[in-house]
């Protein structure tokens, strides 16, 4: 078969790709059936996809991302035969209205490029656009108050309450907390010690729950407990929890895996009695507080800059949140960089002394 026709962007990367071709001839490496030279970007995009060891919520993102935005803008397109100015083109009419979106979007088609450039597909990545990959929130989170965290626990069903501390205080992810055993807490009341053992992760799928590791590897860690809260969890596993190794610490009326729809007070439930409650939840409680903006997730971020504020070091953030990578950590050293004014003041006072 006779290989495709390439082209390219400028006339430095043509020169770069003949060099390459003369390496491979000159080696007798060079095949010019490669497989994939004639493959469409969706022919392509499939394979890949289907090569991935992801994580199931990320393939089912990803997938969403492929059938509605890059597959019916590239999917019939040879894919040695995008170009840069192609991608700008589809890039400029996303629109700016889903800024992280489009920043997933392009990310994605961004990658399935690179993989296509290292099995020698492609000779360069068309995708040139600088930041494109990253958006900036469009709301900026505010975290919660110490007041309003009081109002929303007091308000939260009693068997909730633990969660909310675990949540905001142990900076947890709500598919960890879900999956919370109780032979995974280690509490000493007397020593005043106590650590959670995080292993396991639940995501939600299509409507399904699958129970799995932690969104990451380094979301398997060990993360100690402030000790206020060392009463209120024990409490909490005397009342609520099966006395077995693997009672779940938080789970539905009947036992298992709890649903956000539970926990956020969207759906009325029957007691034992037949008698049908109102929803009342998290939702509610949060809106008693004053902040009816304030999500879920939002309480692991108000954990994480509370945690910056007592001066946690970067690699301190990184473990105790499961982070795998600086960046997501470093948000919230930011927001402790306010702390300066502060520190500024007590020097003054200092030196007034």
């Amino acid at each position: 078969m006779v290989a495709a026709p390439v082209t390219f962007q400028t006339l430095g990367v043509a020169r770069k790709y003949l060099t390459k071709k003369e390496s491979e001839i000159i080696t007798n490496t060079w095949n010019p059936s490669a497989k994939y030279s004639d493959s469409t970007f969706g022919e392509f995009a499939q394979v890949w996809i289907s090569q991935r060891d992801l994580k199931p919520r990320t393939f089912e993102h990803y997938g969403k991302i492929l059938d509605k935005h890059l597959l019916p803008a590239f999917g019939g397109e040879r894919i040695a035969s995008l170009t840069s100015d192609q991608i700008k083109d589809w890039y400029s009419s996303f629109g700016s209205d889903t800024p992280t979106l489009r920043a997933h979007t392009y990310g994605l088609l961004r990658t399935i490029l690179n993989t296509a450039v290292e099995d020698g597909v492609i000779p360069a990545n068309p995708c040139h656009i600088r930041g494109a990959g990253s958006a900036k929130r469009a709301v900026k989170i505010r975290e919660a108050s110490l007041e309003e965290l009081e109002i929303i626990i007091r308000e939260m069903p009693e068997r909730f309450q633990a969660m909310v501390c675990l949540a905001t205080w142990c900076a947890m992810r709500f598919g960890e907390l879900v999956e919370l055993r109780r032979k995974d807490l280690e509490i000493n009341l007397e020593a005043d010690y106590g650590v959670i053992r995080i292993r396991r992760g639940a995501a939600r799928t299509t409507g399904k729950t699958i129970l799995g590791s932690p969104k990451s590897l380094a979301g398997i860690r060990d993360v100690a407990i402030p000790p206020h809260l060392l009463p209120l969890l024990q409490d909490h596993l005397d009342e609520f929890v099966d006395e077995s190794p693997n009672g779940l610490l938080f789970s539905s009326r009947e036992g298992k895996t709890l649903q956000p729809s539970t926990l956020y007070g969207s759906l009325e439930y029957t007691d034992e009695k037949g008698r049908v409650h109102p929803a009342w939840g998290f939702y509610k409680a949060r809106n008693i507080a004053g902040r009816d903006d304030l999500r879920w997730h939002d309480l692991r971020h108000t954990g994480a800059v509370y945690a910056a504020l007592e001066g946690a070091t970067l690699p301190e953030l990184m473990g105790r949140l499961g982070h795998s990578s600086p960046a997501a950590a470093m948000r919230y050293q930011h927001v402790a960089k306010g702390r300066d004014a502060e520190l500024a003041r007590k020097l003054s006072k200092r030196a007034s002394a």
